[in-house]
Parts: structure tokens; sequence; C-alpha cells
């Protein structure tokens, strides 16, 4: 296919906005897919994606289009919504000349619009405005247009007007696509390939599959080739596109996008954003990605103890197809061995946990989510992070800490304001400005600290605001914080895995909170149990389990009173020396409830 008539392009928008259903839509136009074979979200491959109603994943497809009897290759790929995976939306924009911006007629710009819209200005992109779900009865196209030409200064004309499920629309999408995003050009005209990876998978049988945008040469099967990162050279065991299946092409040409087959079955060869190129006549790489950076961190154990080896593999697994995660091991006292993995956001979290245990059938302990503290001893000067509460000082003293914040923004009905603006005083947000948006609609510059974002920010403002709040950040540095470790104490030992990192000023609250948890779920044994939760050199929070009683003279019957007393003394010596023990089992469960993510 020639260069000119060639577009790459992805649809960009905030979630539940409809990307997957119109991206079906133009599936089913340009005759990708057989009308026998279509179904709901068909790029998103994974059944947790369908279930969820979410893309996870970006997804590419090639389609073929037929304008005025002259025919064009189209190459587009699906991107996420949620602002946990905006890493995947950069990496698929910096592939494509052209997007899709797409806001639901229903819902009008969302605060997660502008994020993925800055990203498309950042690198250049021809954008083309789109409204989504204009056959609905709670449709206000016009506020809406009204409001993408103020976003975008752009005119009324320049916005297309579709509706995912009817397919309304879609015909002249496709005509505007070819006649707005500028076909690919070259950099080094020639024979000789250069191509960017912007995500890859692994297949047992086959290795590391890369899936790659060619921006010069050609690519063959039995080709030499080599990642120009690591140096690691093989040979092409089959070239193809997606359909959106795999299917096997005689070659890549520039300006396609498609996959790879490099028969690498060691991890770490393949990167995103390297280059690929020819071993005999290499090019300069093209500029690819900067690496992700984790915002939350959790612990994940085995619960059954043989499942390690298995929880490694699945995790390097898994890191094969999500550039995004990190972990590194670790052990616990009392979980054993298990690893500390970093994270985009809660989202991301989630899907991650619930990929192990689906995919690889593993059962999880997962720790409460923490983010990474920079804290400076002033003493010595010596500077660290710290992601885990239980290595967190106990006594801040001598430390300078300093925590990461957001930037973020919410737009929202006048209506719910109040209900809002009361819940950032608990949340230490601070109000930047406030401005209306458009008619019947705020917008709200917000700082806070990332720990308040885990504390549930976001579900307490869907709640308040009864789903109407859109929220969109993006982190913007550290500053310092005025946070305490809290520990929590059975039987005056230190439960590793109990600590959290929290606010100095709501530290009381705080304890009285996870000591009153673990007396709900702490079972009572046979010798009194105290629970504490201790912060800044003293005990804050305290509650105490009773013993278990126990008849041990049940089985008598008559007799002589003395021989139940003698029973009832012995049982009283082996309480005491138990209470001097201070032995107490906690079991399983209990950690299960207390750290788990889930709870």
């Amino acid at each position: 296919m020639e260069l000119k008539n060639i577009r790459n392009f992805s649809i960009i928008a905030h979630i539940d906005h409809g990307k997957s259903t119109l991206a079906d839509r133009l599936l089913e136009v340009t005759h990708t897919i057989e009308k026998r074979k279509m179904r709901a979200q068909v790029l998103d491959m994974m059944d947790l994606e369908r279930e969820r109603g979410i893309t996870i994943k970006m997804q590419p497809v090639r389609m073929k289009y037929v304008q005025n009897s002259e025919e064009y290759l189209l190459n587009l790929i699906d991107t996420p919504g949620h602002i946990d995976f905006s890493y995947e939306v950069s990496r698929a924009l910096q592939a494509v000349e052209g997007v899709l911006l797409l806001v639901d007629a229903t819902q009008g710009v969302q605060a997660q619009t502008f994020t993925v819209l800055n990203l498309a200005r950042d690198l250049g992109l021809k954008i083309i405005p789109v409204i989504n779900k204009i056959d609905s009865d709670a449709a206000r196209v016009t506020e809406t247009e009204q409001e993408i030409m103020d976003l975008l200064k752009c005119e009324s004309a320049e916005i297309m007007k579709v509706s995912g499920k009817t397919g309304a629309g879609v015909a002249e999408l496709l005509t505007e696509i070819v006649a707005k995003i500028p076909a690919p050009t070259l950099e080094f005209p020639g024979t000789n390939p250069r191509a960017l990876i912007f995500d890859f998978s692994y297949s047992t049988h086959q290795g590391v599959i890369i899936y790659a945008r060619l921006f010069d040469g050609e690519i063959k099967k039995g080709e030499q080739l080599m990642f120009r990162a690591t140096g690691e050279k093989f040979t092409v065991l089959e070239v193809g596109s997606f359909m959106p299946e795999k299917k096997p092409l005689a070659k890549l040409s520039a300006g396609e996008i498609g996959y790879i087959v490099t028969g690498v079955k060691r991890a770490g060869t393949a990167r995103v954003g390297d280059t690929v190129t020819s071993v005999a006549h290499s090019l300069p790489a093209v500029a690819g990605y900067s690496e992700p950076k984790p915002v939350v961190w959790a612990s994940l154990y085995p619960e059954n103890a043989d499942d390690f080896v298995l929880l490694r593999q699945s995790l390097e697994r898994l890191r094969l197809s999500d550039a995004a995660l990190s972990f590194n091991e670790e052990s616990s006292g009392t979980l054993g061995r298990g690893f500390r993995a970093g994270f985009l956001g809660l989202l991301h979290l989630e899907i991650i946990v619930e990929r192990l245990k689906r995919e690889f059938d593993l059962s999880l302990v997962v720790t409460t989510p923490s983010i990474g503290y920079e804290v400076k001893n002033t003493q010595t000067d010596e500077t660290k992070m710290i992601y885990s509460p239980s290595l967190f000082p106990s006594d801040t003293h001598e430390y300078e800490i300093r925590e990461p914040w957001l930037r973020a923004s919410i737009i929202l009905p006048p209506s719910y304001l109040g209900n809002v603006i009361r819940l950032f005083n608990d949340h230490e947000v601070n109000l930047i400005t406030t401005e209306n948006f458009s008619d019947d609609r705020s917008k709200l510059e917000i700082e806070l600290p990332l720990r308040e974002l885990m504390r549930h920010f976001f579900d307490e403002l869907k709640s308040v605001s009864s789903g109407f709040a859109s929220f969109s950040y993006q982190l913007i540095g550290l500053r310092p914080a005025e946070v305490v470790r809290l520990d929590v104490l059975v039987n005056g030992e230190i439960v590793a895995p109990f600590c959290k990192v929290v606010s100095r000023a709501k530290v009381e609250h705080e304890a009285q909170a996870v000591v009153e948890k673990l007396e709900e779920l702490m079972p009572r044994q046979l010798i009194t149990i105290k629970l504490q939760a201790q912060a800044l050199g003293r005990i804050i929070a305290a509650r105490s389990l009773s013993a278990l009683r126990k008849d041990v003279t049940d089985y008598l019957y008559g007799g002589d009173i003395t021989r139940k007393m003698k029973l009832r003394e012995k049982q009283k010596k082996g309480k005491k020396k138990m209470q001097a023990r201070g032995s107490v089992n906690i079991p399983p469960e209990v950690f299960l409830k207390m750290i788990s993510s889930q709870n």
C-alpha cells in the first residue's frame, strides 16, 4: 500500500464515552469482520474487559476502506479511558498521526477529556472532534457541541456527530478520517527497516511477539533484526497485521502497524519504546517512551506458601504484556515470601490482582495499598524512598518527610458544589480555582496528597455528587508531609503487616478504627488479648478480648468438692503461664481481612 493511502489513528476519550462501541461500528462498516462473527466490544480481548465494560489493554486493528474507487489502509489503535491507563494511551499515540476525540453527548466534556487531549496536542497529532450517542434520549448535542468548540477553538462544521450504537454518521466519519488525518512520512527513505515497539505479548511457542509501527523500510520473514536498546539479535519468524486477530502477511512496509514474531524467549529482551532495526544497516532509534512511574504499592503474598514460584512466574508473564507493572521480592515473618509491586493506580492494582486469580489460579493476600515517602535524615543528610509502612521511622523528629501531591480537575453540576467542598475538608484538599465550565456545570482545580486518594477520595466524590462528578489528575511532585507511623500491637508485640502511615492530624481517628476492626475480627482465645494502636511514642487506642471460659469440672458428677477445686486451681495456674508467655495465634483469615485492599 502506498504511503499516501495509509491512515494511522487512535480513539481517545473519558471512560465510558463509547470508544469500543464506535470501534465496533468502524469494523462493521469497513467489512473487516463478517456480520455473523460480530459481537460487542470486539477489540476487548480479555473476558475481564467485557465483563466490566472497560478497555484495559490498547488493541490495534487494520481496516481496508474504499472511497471513490481508491483503497485506503486504516490502522486504528483502540485505547483505554481510565486515568490509571494513561501510559497505555501515550504509547498508542506515538504510533499514529491523528486521533478521534470522542465526547459522550449525554455527559459532555469530562475531566479525563482534558488529559487525553493534552497528550495528543503535545505530540502534534491531528484531532478530529466527535460527539457520540446522539441517538440517546438524554443527549445534549447542542450543549456538548458548544463545549467542544470552546475547548478546541473550532467551528461547528468541524465536529462529527455519530452513534456508536446505531452506526449513524460512521460512514461520514470514515470520509473525514481519510480527508483530515495526514498520511505517514519517511525520515530515511529506502529499504532499511526501522520500527517502534509500542506493545508486545508472549507466546509459549513463538516467544516475544512485538507490536510495532514501521517508520522506514520493510520487514519480511527470515530477516535478521536487532533491538537497539539491548543489542539482542533475532530472526523474524512471522510478520502480520491485526484483523483484529493476528493475520500473517508477506511483509510489513513503512507507515504500517503490525506484529513481528521474534522467537526470543528470554524475559527483558524486548522493551516498550525500543526500536527494531536491521543488523546490517542500523538506523537511529525512534524517540521512545518515558519509563512508567508507579504511584501505588502493595504487597502480594500467596495464601499457600508453595505457590511462591508460581506467583513469580505469573508476575513475569503479566509484565510481558503490561510494561507499567513492577515488582521486587520481599519477605514477612508473618506472611512468608511475596512481592512488593508497583502500580499506576488503584484500578491498575485491582486488574492485576484479578488477572493473577483468573489466569493463573492463584489465591492471594494483598496488603493495603500505600505510597512512597521521601525520608531525609537531618543528622546524616541521607535520603531514601520508603514504600513499606513497616520500614517508615517510628520517631520522625530527626527526619524531613515529603510525599507526592496531585493536581486534579473536577467537573460537576453546581448543585453538588456544597457537598464536594465539605468533602475537601476531610481529605486535606486545597481548592485552587472554581469556574463555570458551561451553563450547567462547574470546573474545580484542586491539589491534594496522593495518600488521600488511597483513602477512597474518588469513591466518596462519586457518592456525594450522585455519580455526576468526573475526576482526572496528574502528579505534581513532592511536598513536606505531616505523617506518622501507626503500629498495631497484639499482647505487646508489633504486627508489622498491620502498620500504616497516616496523617498526624488523623492519627487518633485511624488508631480507634484499626483496633475496633481488629477487635471485631479476632477470635477469643484461652488468654486475655490486648489490642493496641501506638504512634508518637504512646498508646493511642486500646481494646481487650477476655479469655475463653471452659468448665474443667463439667464431666464430673457427685463426689468430693475438693476434687473440683484442685482442677480449677490447676486450670488457673495453666492460664497464668500462658498469659505470661503472651503467645497469641492470629488466624490467616484475620490477616486477610485486616490488610486486604478489598476490605
